[in-house]
């Protein structure tokens, strides 16, 4: 990845020699003589960091530096100046400048304080990703044979750089699915951004990922990079891609093809490496028929697709899980350990988990923080709705179930059941059941309306 950066200096050798030197260094300079000049091509160029000199007519680099930062707040500043003092130095600080650089310029100096703030730049992204995928982990755990496949196929498909499409139902894994082929790639060194698609208005999502033009929006006081810049030279993932419009849809296929996009609002086509990684749980092809979905997308993700396991086709991994769910809850909450007996586990494999993973280590959670003891057994498991010793699913009357041709018909009639079955747990209350089942208000909402599901009670 090239890192682009600004020079703002009115004089001409300064200029010649930062870029000489950056140059040299493999980042791509962009060079301005004023204030004025400098705050245009940084508003139009979004560089990743900026060289600011001090002492310019007209418009001074202090004033210059407030300017950008009222405008461009994210942006990293280094401020140069042949007649530096400590007051100046520390204002420049205080308005926001990353380091205070004295002329005439160290070559050395100048590398090492590029290096440093590109550097805290990075960290800060995959600070911020981090944080917002604190409660996920990388690890696919279990040893049946439908694990071990995808932990094949993985092995298989992450050195490369094509596109992958995660199919499976909700909470299966899909996003560790998405983080694991990442983590074995070549590009784990570089970001892994998610975004969850569901969980972003339709209004918003372009700008989202693709950046904005300042007044594009509402409130777009400044201009703003996307998630496409935040992931260059790493993996864009896309959590339930099908929740995309279509114009967003074949935005992200052009990107995809030529790995160029335009800003909302822009017009210069700006080159970015990211590998795509997207996940549904609906029937794409469905989608297509109702002409949700891009049939080109589609075909340019499902190249290489991957099915998340169910978790009722391989309760023999419910153990194993268990035992991963309460280390991570002991790691992370504290305490003493507690240890699920045999018969326990036996008790759990007996139930179907139409939630999947998400719905086990809720539950596994849920036992961990109401049993006193340290030994859980199986009279401290609680009564699951649609218990059954085949695994299978019980919660739709057999009937019902067989009558069924379709399978998106039977998972709609399941997934109706389920959520229903939820809110009832919940006294109704939509907010708590979506916080419950992992899923958003909206995207709650929008399943109960097409269920028709009555929550007026």
């Amino acid at each position: 990845m090239q890192h682009t950066i600004l020079v703002i200096d009115d004089e001409k050798d300064i200029r010649t020699s930062l870029i000489g030197i950056l140059e040299d260094e493999g980042y791509q300079v962009l060079c301005a003589e004023s204030g004025v000049e400098g705050i245009e091509c940084a508003r139009q160029e979004l560089p990743d960091l900026i060289l600011l000199d001090i002492w310019m007519p007209g418009m001074d680099g202090l004033e210059t530096l407030e300017q950008l930062k009222k405008q461009l707040p994210k942006v990293t500043v280094i401020m140069i100046s042949g007649h530096g003092t400590i007051e100046t130095a520390v204002r420049a600080t205080k308005l926001g400048a990353f380091d205070f650089i004295e002329k005439p310029l160290s070559l050395e100096k100048v590398l090492i304080s590029v290096a440093n703030a590109l550097q805290l730049q990075e960290l800060k992204v995959e600070n911020a990703e981090l944080k917002r995928s604190a409660s996920a982990d990388i690890e696919l755990v279990g040893e049946s044979p439908e694990i071990i496949a995808v932990r094949e196929q993985i092995r298989l498909v992450a050195p490369t750089s094509a596109s992958v499409l995660i199919r499976g139902e909700m909470g299966s894994g899909k996003d560790l699915i998405a983080c694991s082929i990442h983590c074995n790639s070549q590009r784990k060194e570089r970001p892994f951004i998610t975004v969850h698609c569901s969980a972003i208005p339709e209004e918003l999502i372009e700008s989202e990922l693709f950046g904005h033009e300042k007044g594009t929006l509402i409130g777009a006081v400044s201009h703003k990079k996307g998630r496409l810049d935040q992931a260059d030279g790493g993996t864009l993932f896309l959590d339930e891609i099908g929740e995309l419009s279509l114009s967003t849809q074949l935005k992200l296929l052009r990107f995809i093809q030529d790995h160029s996009f335009e800003r909302a609002g822009g017009t210069r086509r700006i080159v970015a490496d990211v590998r795509i990684i997207a996940a549904t749980s609906r029937s794409q092809e469905q989608d297509m028929a109702d002409d949700m979905f891009s049939a080109d997308l589609f075909y340019q993700l499902s190249t290489i697709t991957f099915l998340a396991p169910l978790l009722r086709e391989r309760l023999e991994d419910v153990g194993a899980l268990v035992q991963y769910f309460v280390a991570q809850f002991f790691r992370r909450e504290g305490g003493e350990a507690k240890a699920f007996l045999p018969e326990a586990i036996d008790k759990l494999r007996q139930y179907s988990w139409p939630g999947n993973l998400r719905e086990l280590r809720n539950v596994v959670e849920r036992i961990l923080i109401v049993v006193p003891g340290r030994v859980i057994s199986a009279e401290d498991i609680p009564v699951l709705s649609g218990e059954t010793h085949s695994g299978t699913i019980s919660s739709l009357p057999k009937e019902a179930a067989l009558s069924r041709s379709a399978l998106r018909d039977a998972r709609e009639d399941f997934e109706r059941e389920f959520i229903i079955q939820k809110l009832e747990e919940n006294d109704w209350n939509i907010s708590r059941t979506a916080e419950l089942i992992e899923l958003e208000r909206s995207n709650l909402h929008r399943k109960i309306k097409s269920y028709g599901i009555d929550v007026r009670r």
